[in-house]
């Protein structure tokens, strides 16, 4: 399978996946709108699918949302089947992605060191 193929369908099955978590978590105890599917990573095969998801909270919040899209995983996967044409439904599997922690753990890292002077004076140090 060619590759260009395959990055559109991790995109068409990403597209699909955040428009269903309105209907498919509507009633749970955690909130839909506190989730962002961040990345869909399907196998060459089409058989898998792992989607990559960031939660906006807490850690035991992060921990539930995990426990609840795995839970509903097979819910997906029907919305999946009925509204993308493949030979096969990917069996899903939601794994956590931290990297926007990660991202903002960097910029603000970034934000504390001082500036770097180009070899012009600094007006806040001559005032």
């Amino acid at each position: 399978m060619s590759v260009d193929r395959l990055e559109r369908v991790n995109s068409l099955l990403k597209r699909v996946i955040a428009e269903a978590m309105f209907t498919v978590m509507q009633g749970d105890t955690v909130a839909p709108g506190l989730i962002t599917v961040t990345g869909v990573h399907c196998g060459k095969d089409l058989r898998d699918a792992t989607v990559s998801v960031s939660v906006f909270g807490d850690d035991a919040l992060k921990e539930t949302a995990l426990q609840h899209l795995r839970h509903n995983a097979r819910r997906f996967q029907a919305v999946v089947n009925r509204e993308v044409r493949l030979k096969f439904t990917p069996r899903l599997t939601f794994k956590l992605d931290l990297s926007l922690e990660k991202g903002d753990e960097v910029l603000a890292i970034l934000d504390k060191l001082p500036p770097i002077a180009d070899g012009q004076p600094d007006p806040a140090k001559d005032a």
